[in-house]
């Protein structure tokens, strides 16, 4: 593990303030000379719970975060498509009938890749001016990909004046980044996008797409802290537990020909036939069925307003993503380390796909600041390494912005 140096100093960062919508509607007028352009907006996320269970058709438990990605767009008359990047400072330009069938691996590949999947299933997408502007922490494990299709689809609906399902939204944008650009991602972080509602999590059935909100209470806040290092082979690390898994499900179907996707799969099962496994396959197993249990418990302890039962779920869901899974790393354990004892934790844990990135942390939200304070220093006390942090809170779904 070695620090991301790419990584701008360590800083605490709150909500969505950065992105100024009266600011985006100037910029996208001095682009293209255009009137007051309707704007869209579309979340970050992060997953409380639920990790390595999306592919085997199990839970997650993510919320959507008041960082987010704005798009304001408008008709074109002269047959092209462009698009500027405020954060990139560029901008790209096409024949709207003549787009890149293929990406270039470009920023450019995700709004593009969601024109190709929105014509591909039938929508007739006419020429258009768009501006973007996000403040996702990138390579964060946020979301910003999924930020940015979602708010591109959204926008290009409205223009193509076509309503469409939530859920085939997120559907579309998850084959626009599988197919276009080349991400195998599942289908998490464009759902709770296009699906998230404010002060709630969502519990997603990964196989299903059958959702339930959960209430986040009010007075607790998301405190994501950044261990600032990633895996060198993070993309083998992930394909190999993929790949322990299936082997897994493979193994415990062909004593039970239900089992299809390990969610079908009890303790029971592995506890009777776990035995014909590597021992690590067995523990990757042990890890997503006991997941599977726990991330349905959490949401069930939000409903209750059970924060003490779910600071221990998201405790044994860290010990499990590090000890069973074996995605964690020295650094992020030393971050969850450093988050216990501090005012106002209810729980921490590792979030995401492992092997570096983030921690999720639920604080209340009258100790939040001083929270993050004392964690990032003792956490630079521990590894030497200053993190970046993000004070946050359950936000909505991709919307259009009004009276801004």
């Amino acid at each position: 593990m070695q620090p991301d140096t790419s990584a701008t100093a360590a800083s605490i960062q709150t909500e969505s303030s950065h992105l100024n919508v009266s600011l985006i509607r100037e910029i996208h007028h001095k682009q293209f000379c255009e009137g007051d352009p309707p704007a869209f907006l579309a979340p970050g996320r992060v997953n409380l719970i639920g990790e390595h269970t999306d592919y085997a058709g199990g839970f997650v438990l993510p919320v959507a975060i008041d960082f987010g990605t704005l798009a304001t767009i408008s008709p074109r008359h002269d047959g092209r498509v462009e698009i500027w990047s405020q954060n990139f400072r560029e901008g790209i330009t096409f024949a709207a009938n003549d787009l890149p069938q293929t990406r270039k691996q470009h920023w450019s590949d995700y709004p593009l890749g969601v024109v190709w999947a929105l014509r591909d299933a039938g929508v007739e997408v006419p020429a258009f001016s768009m501006t973007l502007w996000g403040n996702v922490p990138v390579a964060a494990g946020l979301s910003s990909s999924a930020s940015l299709e979602v708010t591109t689809a959204v926008a290009l609906l409205h223009l193509a004046r076509r309503d469409m399902p939530r859920s085939q939204v997120a559907l579309l944008c998850q084959r626009a980044e599988n197919v276009y650009v080349g991400s195998s991602c599942g289908i998490m972080d464009q759902f709770i996008a296009a699906n998230g509602a404010e002060d709630h999590a969502l519990l997603l059935d990964c196989r299903s797409l059958d959702f339930r909100l959960a209430p986040i209470p009010r007075d607790i806040s998301l405190v994501i802290a950044n261990t600032m290092v990633k895996h060198s082979v993070v993309g083998g690390e992930y394909g190999n537990r993929r790949a322990e898994v299936e082997e897994g499900t493979a193994i415990l179907a062909r004593h039970r020909s239900e089992i299809r996707l390990l969610r079908d799969a009890t303790m029971e099962d592995l506890e009777r036939w776990g035995g014909e496994m590597p021992g690590n396959v067995m523990r990757r197993c042990r890890h997503i069925i006991t997941e599977n249990r726990r991330t349905v418990a959490a949401a069930d302890a939000l409903q209750a307003g059970d924060m003490k039962r779910l600071g221990q779920l998201m405790a044994e869901a860290h010990a499990s993503y590090r000890d069973d899974f074996e995605a964690s790393c020295p650094e992020a354990d030393a971050m969850v380390e450093a988050a216990q004892g501090l005012p106002g934790l209810v729980g921490a844990r590792l979030t995401g796909g492992g092997f570096g990135g983030c921690t999720i942390n639920l604080v209340e939200t009258k100790q939040a600041e001083e929270f993050s304070a004392q964690l990032r220093d003792k956490y630079k006390a521990a590894t030497g390494i200053k993190p970046d942090i993000y004070r946050c809170h359950a936000s909505a779904a991709a919307h259009r912005i009004l009276n801004s």
